[in-house]
């Protein structure tokens, strides 16, 4: 079965124990970041599996060249998509979830997913974004994230790519979020 998206890949993200030790670690072993942090994120309208029950998360983003790597911590044991693939906690503090790819008609490609015969586990609008995480397991080994672009937010990425361009060795691995 092929992935039939029509996106840009931006993305790779990973379930941590801990998103500090992970960009501190990315930082120093690939000159990854800066990171920022997103704590306790909500989301304005979510649905996994059919409930709107959403877990406790927080997210830090960073680039490494130009592609975001995202951290995902998961403070409950509610169910989520990061709860399906690792309902213990990643094996060893880390383990890869999604990749993500930025569309320009969201609509669309959701529709053209969901047609492929793909499971859509999660979907959510937060921050002016529409977001939804696909059950790609069989074809990525995790799931495909489909992610809106409007102005705001491709701006905000450019932002903290333009950070990882001008990060030097040494420099704090997390900054603030503006």
């Amino acid at each position: 079965m092929d992935l039939p998206v029509n996106g840009t890949l931006f993305q790779e993200a990973y379930f941590v124990d801990d998103l500090e030790r992970a960009a501190t670690a990315w930082s120093a072993a690939f000159g990854a970041g800066p990171f920022v942090i997103a704590p306790h994120h909500r989301c304005d309208r979510f649905d996994f599996r059919g409930t709107s029950s959403e877990a406790d998360v927080s997210y830090s983003f960073g680039y490494l060249d130009d592609v975001m790597i995202q951290f995902i911590v998961q403070h409950d044991d509610m169910p989520s998509i990061y709860r399906d693939m690792y309902p213990d906690g990643a094996p060893g503090g880390a383990g890869f979830h999604h990749i993500g790819l930025l569309v320009e008609d969201f609509e669309a490609e959701f529709d053209r997913l969901e047609a492929a015969g793909f499971v859509c586990a999660t979907r959510l609008y937060a921050d002016g974004v529409d977001a939804a995480y696909f059950d790609t397991r069989s074809i990525t080994g995790g799931f495909t994230e489909i992610h809106g672009s409007p102005p705001h937010i491709v701006e905000t990425f450019e932002r903290w790519r333009e950070s990882h361009r001008q990060h030097t060795p040494g420099a704090p691995a997390i900054i603030p979020r503006n």
